[in-house]
């Protein structure tokens, strides 16, 4: 088997159990390589550091799949993905849950999300792609799923060297399904829906909204198919409007509105909400919640500042908006915009929006997505509830 040494300067994270290792930490390789073998890493005493897929045309050159030298073959991913599983089994998650959550599962660069009966998955790196068919083998034997479906339509495939597609895994199915949280029923578009067709990082989130809601008039901006907002008729709000620029969104969130028996309590209609957020503060516009969840803000480090300018900014709009005493809930799924500095965007916002704020609740993301501390990409949604009271 190829072996790649490392330098003898690396980043602590990787003896920290961290899976990446960049092209510039290696020191040198012998034997061949070819984008997607498997090779073992030594560190620069010589001893075993793991045994990953390496693709030298990747700024990521290896990334671990494993600490051992085990074998690398079908039954290791079946026992992986079985194992994956039973954890999400023992912490709750049966019916929808990311049953893979790449790093954080010892499976790098997979994503596999669970929808009842029915399994999307993403293989983001040339390594992990080359095992798509042991993966859906294990899949097809654990869980004799309905149907299998691959969103590989993203762009960072490409640094891999891979193209975008989707297609089906398994004979073809309808990929609109129905599918339940917290008692209520939602229309998911695998096919064409954001991601993997459903945001199922928020399920536990949705739930937390339960108790400031009742009675309340309600305003989410970002809405895409409308859980949270749908989520807030459900628990008692007097009104609920939600806006997101996308027409096939809102369709879908007044479908899903619908779906709930809902409809006359909760509308959505397509708008920008970084104006609407604006204007409506200037009209005078007053809310009991707003709800804000935006998409990632920026992927790159170069545009951190600019993202923290859009939090910043559509924050203090959202307060503005705000009747005393009153609640803003708002996330970031912006992996670069670490915890603590998501909280200070937000203590600025309320600064300037002349407000003062006490948190309620700070939560991640729901517990189906493990966090791996030291693997900062794995800690990447925040979550947040806070009382907004006039100075």
């Amino acid at each position: 088997m190829t072996k790649v040494y490392l330098r003898k300067k690396i980043a602590q994270r990787i003896a920290n159990g961290h899976p990446w290792i960049f092209g510039n930490e290696v020191d040198r390789v012998t034997g061949p390589v070819e984008a997607g073998d498997i090779v073992d890493v030594y560190y620069a005493d010589g001893k075993l550091a793991g045994r990953g897929y390496v693709n030298p045309k990747s700024q990521i050159m290896v990334r671990l799949l494993t600490r051992k030298q085990e074998e690398i073959n079908e039954q290791f991913f079946h026992d992986r993905i079985a194992g994956a599983w039973q954890y999400r089994q023992k912490i709750g998650y049966t019916e929808n849950c990311r049953l893979i959550f790449g790093e954080a599962d010892q499976m790098p660069a997979l994503i596999i999300d669970k929808f009842n009966d029915y399994f999307v998955l993403q293989t983001l790196a040339f390594g992990m792609d080359k095992w798509k068919p042991a993966i859906v083998k294990a899949l097809e034997s654990i869980f004799s799923p309905k149907g299998i479906y691959e969103r590989n339509d993203v762009p960072v495939r490409e640094l891999e060297g891979l193209p975008q597609q989707k297609g089906f895994l398994s004979a073809p199915f309808n990929t609109n399904i129905i599918i339940h949280e917290n008692g209520l029923k939602f229309h998911v578009d695998i096919e064409n829906g954001q991601k993997t067709g459903y945001f199922l990082d928020q399920q536990d989130n949705r739930r937390a909204i339960q108790h400031i809601v009742k009675d309340a008039e309600v305003l989410g901006a970002f809405t895409y198919t409308g859980t949270f907002e749908i989520h807030a008729a459900h628990y008692g709000a007097k009104s609920v409007l939600g806006l997101d620029i996308s027409e096939n969104a809102v369709a879908q969130a007044n479908r899903n509105a619908a779906l709930n028996g809902l409809d006359k309590i909760c509308k959505f209609e397509a708008m920008n909400a970084f104006d609407v957020l604006k204007q409506w503060g200037k009209d005078g516009r007053q809310y009991d919640v707003v709800m804000l969840d935006p998409p990632a803000f920026t992927k790159s480090r170069e545009n951190i500042q600019k993202a923290i300018t859009g939090y910043k900014e559509i924050n203090l709009r959202g307060m503005k908006l705000i009747r005393n005493g009153g609640f803003l809930v708002t996330s970031s799924c912006t992996n670069l915009v670490q915890p603590d500095l998501f909280l200070q965007t937000i203590e600025m916002a309320a600064k300037d929006a002349r407000k003062k704020i006490r948190q309620v609740t700070f939560q991640a993301q729901a517990s189906d997505h493990p966090i791996i501390w030291g693997m900062e990409n794995t800690n990447y949604l925040k979550f947040l509830i806070v009382e907004v009271t006039d100075r």
